[in-house]
Parts: structure tokens; C-alpha cells; sequence
């Protein structure tokens, strides 16, 4: 996939050399600024670095915008963000279109009308994943999915939590929520109506964001569970 990131500081740098590492993605990065310029090429093949205003025509059609299934502008600036999104959908026509959000308040301009599929609203997610984390207990996502309405979740069965010994199909899962998968004793299993769960196993579980403090009541080590009549 040919991938072009604008922005090369810490979310574009990086961004890019975990593409690459991947081994599947043909990537070029823009950035103007000399210093910023000089740590990635100390980081990156000298191919990959594109010197220029990422907003520019000129500077994107180097880029190779014309080969380009994906943008993403990881700038640290809102406004130049939106005018690189707009630029790569309507003057390009670049099928998917990833935006970094870096004042929340401007979040609502981060729209499909600006040329945004994706709006990655940093502040935003880390602050409610500390505040999930921190009315979760133990819990822990691992993964945002569908803009933020489903995280992948981990947790521990505690040998005193009331659905140790319990089969999944007898436990009350709240909707929008299921288990995918239980890690036992280093393995996986793949989970079934039958499958019995025990202490210290590790459920991974998708669950909705609105679902995600029943389903943590579920596992909770001191609280009784609800059986399926």
C-alpha cells in the first residue's frame, strides 16, 4: 500500500517506521523543517523523505499523491491538517484520509465535508481511556475500534470472582459485548458456549463503550453475577 504522512515529528516519524517494519507499505513522509529534516534522515531511507510544505500541490505531487490509497496529516498544526485532508480528497482523490486532531475543540471540524475519513483526537482518547482505567480497576483496552464505540479489552479471572467455574453460555453478558478469546496457562483457547471459565484466565472481550461498566461488574471479584434463566 503506498502511504504518504505528513507531518515527520514524533507521530510521523514513527508512524512511518512502523509501516515500513511492516514490510507491506511503500511510504513517503513531508516535512519542512530543517531540523526535524535532519533527525529523519538519521531515522529513515533518504527515498522516503520528502523536503516541502505538506499543504502545498507541488510538495504532494513529489510525494507521489497520485499512487496514494492513504494520507495521513500528523502536522501539529489544526488548520494546516484540514487544508493538507481537503487538498489530498478533492484535488487528488485519495480513497482514505487520516487526520491528527491536536485541539479538541476544533475536533468538529474534522469532518468527511473537510476531506477527513478518520479524526484521531489524541487528547481526547487518552483521556478517556485514564478515566476508563481508572473506573475499570484491573481491565485494560487494548484497542479503539469503529472511532471509539468498541474497545478490545483484557482481563483477569481472580479465583474468588463469581464466574470462576461458570460456562459462558450460563453468564449474563451484557449486549454489544462478547468474549473472543481466553488465555490459559499461556495458550489460546478459542471460546464456546461450554468453555468454562477458570481462575486466572485472561478474557479478551469486545465490548461497546457504553456496556464496558457492566461488563467489568461481571468479572468483578466481590460482586455477585447474574446467571442466564
Amino acid at each position: 500500500m503506498y502511504v504518504i504522512i505528513v507531518g515527520g515529528g514524533n507521530t510521523g516519524s514513527h508512524l512511518a517506521k512502523l509501516l515500513m517494519a511492516d514490510g507491506k507499505h511503500t511510504v513517503r513522509i513531508i516535512e519542512e523543517r530543517p531540523a526535524l529534516l535532519d533527525k529523519l534522515r538519521s531515522e529513515l531511507p533518504e527515498q522516503v523523505i520528502i523536503s516541502g510544505d505538506g499543504s502545498s500541490p507541488a510538495a504532494l505531487e513529489q510525494a507521489g499523491i497520485d499512487k496514494a490509497l492513504v494520507l495521513a496529516a500528523v502536522t501539529g498544526s489544526d488548520e494546516t491538517n484540514l487544508v493538507i485532508t481537503s487538498l489530498a480528497r478533492f484535488e487528488f482523490n485519495v480513497p482514505r484520509i487520516i487526520a491528527r486532531v491536536n485541539n479538541p475543540k476544533n475536533a468538529w471540524l474534522f469532518t468527511p465535508e473537510m476531506g477527513v475519513d478518520v479524526a484521531l483526537n489524541q487528547a481526547d482518547i487518552l483521556a478517556h481511556l485514564v478515566a476508563e482505567e481508572m473506573s475499570l480497576g484491573d481491565m485494560m483496552t487494548l484497542l479503539k475500534l469503529k472511532r471509539g464505540e468498541y474497545s478490545l479489552v483484557e482481563e483477569k479471572i481472580y479465583p474468588t470472582a463469581s464466574v470462576c467455574g461458570m460456562s459462558i453460555k450460563d453468564i449474563k453478558i451484557p449486549t454489544e459485548s462478547t468474549i473472543v478469546a481466553v488465555i490459559r496457562n499461556h495458550q489460546l483457547v478459542i471460546p464456546h458456549g461450554s468453555t468454562v471459565l477458570m481462575a486466572n484466565d485472561e478474557i479478551l472481550a469486545l465490548v461497546h463503550v457504553q456496556r464496558l461498566s457492566e461488563f467489568a461488574a461481571i468479572i468483578d471479584p466481590l460482586k455477585p453475577i447474574e446467571r442466564k434463566k
